[in-house]
């Protein structure tokens, strides 16, 4: 019997909806940590798409602000690239002008480099992410499942993100166990 298996008791309690309550968030954290330690990351990746694209969650650009806030210089730099990479070169320009971290954005542009480096990505707000991560997710929506394979590889912050997104992502992760 695999790890997985053994947690089926815990996921079956995300797929009947007997999920613990708001008083209880450190056992959705607790069996958030035990299911991101035995779950190949493609499962983890759908679980947080789907609490990405939940209307129960804050918006996708809300939610990759915050974790943002909470990632490394490493980390910074791998998901600015990454949003930086599903914008068309317009949708840049409009950014750059719109104020709210556009003027740091546009800065770190027009350094010439063609990847952020983690101290250029250290300098952006949490607000600035916010905006460039709703503005991609108009662009091109793919970018909620590329978003979400990148922190599927540090599951640790996902715990930032409170209880309500790491329910909805085991509900997910459970779900696709039950239908598999």
């Amino acid at each position: 019997m695999g790890l997985f298996d053994q947690l089926q008791n815990v996921l079956t309690q995300y797929t009947a909806g007997n999920t613990p309550g708001p008083e209880n968030p450190q056992d959705v954290e607790s069996h958030f940590s035990q299911v991101a330690a035995v779950a190949p990351q493609s499962s983890l990746a759908e679980g947080l798409a789907a609490a990405f694209r939940s209307d129960q969650t804050p918006a996708f650009g809300n939610m990759l602000g915050s974790l943002f806030s909470q990632s490394s210089g490493e980390q910074k730099a791998g998901l600015l690239n990454q949003l930086m990479s599903s914008l068309p070169p317009g949708a840049v320009q409009s950014l750059m002008g719109s104020g709210a971290g556009g003027g740091a954005l546009a800065g770190l542009l027009q350094s010439g480099s063609a990847d952020i480096t983690p101290e250029q990505a250290q300098q952006l707000s949490p607000e600035a992410i916010q905006q460039l991560a709703a503005t991609a997710e108009k662009h091109d929506p793919s970018i909620v499942d590329a978003a979400s394979q990148f922190y599927a590889q540090h599951s640790t912050l996902v715990k930032t993100l409170g209880g309500m997104a790491m329910t909805l992502a085991l509900a997910h992760i459970a779900e696709k166990q039950r239908q598999g």
